[in-house]
């Protein structure tokens, strides 16, 4: 015999699957701003190289016209 009869049983089936979908999206929410947030620093971070690239460059053009 069931724990539960399988005509009051639904609702706790239907709940329980509801709660689950609502967890997986809050889960997929989450990498989704983490994603985003680490793209933003990667990107700072591709700036911050290119510039210090640009200065080493501007240095070596200028030590060799010295």
């Amino acid at each position: 015999m069931p724990a539960l009869p399988l005509h009051t049983a639904g609702p706790y089936v239907a709940a329980a699957y509801i709660a689950f979908f609502a967890l997986i999206l809050i889960y997929v929410a989450i990498m989704a701003v983490r994603a985003q947030r680490l793209e933003h620093e990667l990107d700072e971070l591709r700036r911050d190289v290119e510039a210090a690239r640009a200065a080493h460059d501007s240095d070596r053009e200028t030590e060799s016209v010295l």
